[in-house]
């Protein structure tokens, strides 16, 4: 459910857009938090860097979705959050969605509803890790994904999104698309992921 669709008015116009550069952060790591972030357009990613210097993908956010909503709860950002291509991002300020929050239990319920669906979610991608195997990794995530048909994944992203989403190397990535494609199970089509066979 869209941002708009349950947060109040008064919270709604105090929203602020901010564009984004590709590689520009929209925040970082312990600067201090405003409010609730929702993608308009392009996608911003969440991430650490750990001890040896790597980025640790969090999460991806595309068009329609919300990042940062623990934010609203914490004084300052406990990650980054970086423009994976050029994107707009509006941010509700922190007091106003609160205080939409205080005076509507249908924005709060709304707001715990989304929460719920993204604990979902996060289950699902601990799943996907703990998969060893490149290759049943990538069909965990594509039998997961599949459109209405049961059988076409759109991509949300770059295939360099996709493997830090579900935790490979982008050169593992391409390498196990690559091999499942000439086994015949996958065949890619532009932006479009189709298996051979319904799930």
């Amino acid at each position: 459910m869209a941002v708009r669709e349950w947060l109040p008015a008064a919270a709604l116009s105090a929203a602020i857009d901010h564009k984004l550069k590709a590689g520009e952060p929209l925040f970082r790591l312990g600067d201090k938090t405003v409010g609730l972030c929702e993608v308009i357009t392009g996608r911003v990613r969440l991430a650490r860097v750990d001890h040896s210097g790597r980025e640790i993908v969090l999460h991806v956010a595309g068009p329609g979705e919300t990042l940062a909503e623990a934010s609203l709860f914490s004084s300052h950002y406990h990650c980054d959050a970086i423009a994976s291509s050029a994107a707009v991002v509006r941010v509700y300020p922190r007091r106003e969605v609160l205080a939409a929050f205080a005076q509507s239990p249908k924005a709060a319920q709304a707001f715990s509803e989304m929460l719920a669906h993204q604990v979902m979610s996060l289950r699902t991608r601990i799943e996907q890790r703990n998969i060893r195997s490149a290759r049943e990794r990538v069909r965990h995530f594509l039998v997961l994904n599949v459109g209405p048909d049961r059988r076409t994944v759109e991509m949300r992203g770059t295939l360099k999104d996709l493997a830090a989403e579900i935790g490979l190397t982008h050169e593992a990535l391409y390498r196990t698309l690559a091999a499942l494609e000439r086994s015949g199970e996958i065949r890619r089509k532009g932006e479009k992921i189709v298996l051979s066979k319904r799930v």
